[in-house]
């Protein structure tokens, strides 16, 4: 499988909530840098994240483009995310299952058949309002 073609497949299985999937696609090693706080190194530290997400948010990705470069083991994804906000957390807004569609992108680096970063964007101050 390409490059591409892992990254793809890491988004397929996050919209069918297939988390053994995308963690099955990741390195042991893995640098996740989110959007806000601490950069996450480490498949057991990705895991907690992700759990903590599917149990805060309901979220599906549309509108999804992917960019690579010349070499292909660096790739960039434009998306939609259409979500549900289920659970707060400390510092955000009270969740009563606001929904929201918000623009976001992320890059992704690709050695060896894993995928080794994951680093997103999105409009934080923008996704408040949307569910405030």
């Amino acid at each position: 499988m390409s490059a591409l073609e892992i990254v793809q497949k890491y988004y397929t299985c996050f919209n069918q909530k297939n988390w053994e999937g995308m963690l099955a696609l990741v390195d042991d090693s893995i640098v996740h840098e989110p959007n806000q706080g601490e950069t996450r190194t480490g498949i057991e530290l990705f895991n907690s994240f992700l759990e903590l997400m599917d149990s805060s948010y309901e979220e599906n990705l549309t509108d999804m483009t992917f960019f690579t470069e010349p070499s292909g083991t660096k790739i960039a994804c434009q998306f939609t995310v259409n979500g549900i906000y289920k659970k707060g957390e400390e510092g955000l807004p009270e969740a009563h299952g606001q929904t929201y569609v918000l623009p976001a992108c992320a890059f992704l680096e690709v050695n060896n058949g894993k995928i080794t970063r994951v680093s997103t964007h999105y409009n934080l101050p923008l996704w408040m309002k949307l569910v405030s």
